[in-house]
């Protein structure tokens, strides 16, 4: 591809992604361009806040169907768009905290009858990433307490402890789901 924006294409169902288009380094220029997402990054409630999409000049969007094998998908693109873009240092964490987001979308939207798609925003610049993860379910996430010997529940506070920040908001469109995001930086 030397160095073009790449657009790749699958069906949605199954646990198939699609991608969008996302920003890699021309040939022999250390800047990496920013990509035109085709799946705008959704705007929050107050966009003079968060506006998201504006400071970001990496982005990346995957489309994951709502099954258990969207998570591993998830968190491959991420590692793989993390190396692209050269900030590799934020892929562990990164990745962790992916994991913890997609599963807790996937869980809602399957028991929600409509088992809606599950969407994936990676955005960063050279030292950040910023994840955005959306399903279609109007309930805010919510901290389980669990205890020592539970197997769930734990997953909001590994991405309170690993995240710089993360947060949550509903997107503009009425009945349109929330979003979910996370800030990672490096240690």
């Amino acid at each position: 591809m030397h160095g073009k924006t790449s657009t790749a294409s699958q069906a949605s169902t199954g646990g198939h992604a699609r991608h969008a288009e996302t920003a890699r380094t021309d040939r022999g220029n250390s800047r990496a361009r920013p990509a035109r997402s085709a799946v705008p990054v959704p705007p929050s409630a107050d966009d003079r806040e968060n506006n998201f999409a504006g400071q970001w000049p990496l982005q990346s969007f995957l489309e994951l169907g709502a099954l258990p094998g969207a998570v591993p998908c998830a968190r491959v693109h991420a590692r793989q768009m993390l190396w692209e873009w050269g900030v590799t240092e934020l892929a562990d964490v990164t990745e962790l905290v992916i994991s913890e987001l997609v599963t807790n979308a996937i869980q809602i939207s399957r028991a929600d009858a409509h088992a809606a798609p599950v969407r994936l925003w990676l955005l960063a610049d050279t030292a950040s990433a910023l994840i955005l993860v959306w399903d279609a379910s109007p309930l805010p996430p919510v901290r389980m307490s669990s205890g020592a010997n539970d197997e769930n529940g734990r997953g909001l506070l590994l991405v309170d402890t690993l995240s710089a920040q993360w947060n949550w908001y509903f997107p503009r469109q009425p009945r349109s789901g929330k979003v979910v995001w996370a800030l990672i930086r490096p240690e």
